[in-house]
């Protein structure tokens, strides 16, 4: 029997997703977090805001460029061994930003815990993938992705309080203890013997499917559809305090908010995605556009904006399930690489967003006016969704 194949037990509930998803609460915790940190890093190493918003860039750019390569030299082992690898990675990471004595070795140890950040939610999507039968596929993609989310419902506040009280290298050794236990997890919960290449398909495509026009449109949305909330959430910290008011323990609340809203918007998108996989998408971006935008006109009514805030996590991650399993679908015989490539994309688009942010900051533009830009982002991915849907429709009514 080919170990990938779902067994009855898995088809139940598959519990390695457990150990992915407790190492997505890690990895997603040491991502985001650095929101809440900003201001206390920027004064702390003495750089400007802008500056210190470039952690974000820089850990971005690490997991979209180092994705590729550690997705190869882990190609060989077993899923089992490449996910403890790469988790043993992400706690040298976060070591070095607790240990930090400065803005570059903080910068540096944020780039290596990057590393791991790509290539292990592609190999994580994939063994997520072919422990549920077909039909389940996004659903089960969606679980793992849960505890990036629970990292901003539960990690992302918690690492802001304690960042706030008992200083900010504090958080990072905590990341640290969340990325051991969840690496014995993995030891434990994913089966040694689990193969994806069984029969030689998986790896045949291999770097050729980037020549596919397809992939490569699956790969522009993924960058455009969520990575430009990253203009307005890496400086959401500033923007609530000296737009609408918020003092630093409210934040650490609007932050548990959006961390709601995105566990909320993984499990519906998840759950759309499987039925409707591009009408929802369409929705979904359209919808993500117009909250954007109205976060700027809310910032004079802070009970509106919290609210508005939840939406915004809500929506935006909705879009995860689909965009991934858009790529999975695209890269069916290469789906190890096409995840991996899709995680890469999404942080591309992060960094592309993120310094777009830092930039127009640094010309001039106010606080308030990045939720704009975030809005302007989410149009051109609904641009792109349209015109993909558009040519789908043409390759299906033309005759083979």
């Amino acid at each position: 029997m080919n170990p990938a194949t779902p067994t009855a037990a898995s088809r139940a509930f598959p519990w390695p997703l457990l150990a992915l998803a407790l190492a997505a609460f890690a990895i997603g915790t040491t991502e985001f977090v650095i929101v809440g940190l900003l201001p206390a890093v920027a004064a702390d190493t003495g750089v400007s805001l802008p500056s210190a918003g470039l952690l974000v860039t820089g850990y971005a750019l690490g997991v979209a460029f180092g994705a590729p390569p550690l997705a190869a030299l882990t190609a060989r082992a077993t899923p089992h061994r490449a996910l403890s690898l790469l988790m043993l990675l992400f706690i040298v990471g976060n070591l070095m930003c607790a240990l930090a004595p400065g803005y570059g070795w903080l910068m540096a140890g944020r780039i290596v815990a990057s590393l791991t950040h790509g290539a292990f939610f592609g190999l994580g999507a994939t063994v997520a993938a072919a422990l549920v039968p077909p039909q389940r596929r996004s659903a089960a993609i969606a679980l793992m992705f849960s505890g990036l989310t629970l990292a901003n419902v539960l990690g992302v506040p918690a690492g802001a309080w304690i960042g706030q009280h008992v200083g900010w290298r504090a958080t990072f050794w905590c990341v640290s203890a969340l990325g051991a236990v969840a690496l014995v997890a993995l030891q434990l919960l994913v089966p040694r013997a689990l193969d994806l290449h069984a029969g030689g398909a998986a790896r045949s495509a291999g770097w050729r499917i980037l020549r596919r026009p397809r992939l490569l449109g699956a790969l522009g949305l993924t960058a455009l559809g969520f990575g430009g909330i990253f203009t307005t959430l890496t400086f959401l910290s500033p923007l609530l305090q000296s737009e609408a008011g918020f003092s630093a323990g409210q934040v650490s609340a609007v932050l548990l908010l959006f961390g709601l809203g995105l566990t909320v918007g993984n499990m519906l998108g998840g759950w759309a995605a499987d039925r409707w996989p591009g009408r929802s998408m369409v929705v979904i971006l359209a919808a993500l556009a117009v909250l954007e935008a109205a976060l700027s006109l809310l910032l004079a009514w802070p009970p509106l904006l919290t609210a508005g805030i939840f939406l915004w996590g809500l929506v935006a991650f909705a879009t995860a399930p689909g965009l991934q399993s858009r790529v999975l679908e695209e890269a069916a015989d290469a789906q190890a690489l096409g995840s991996t490539l899709n995680i890469a994309a999404f942080n591309l688009g992060n960094a592309g967003a993120a310094w777009a942010g830092s930039w127009a900051l640094e010309a001039g533009l106010p606080l308030s006016g990045l939720p704009w830009l975030s809005a302007v982002w989410a149009l051109m991915a609904l641009g792109l969704a349209l015109a993909l849907a558009s040519r789908a429709r043409r390759s299906a009514a033309e005759p083979a």
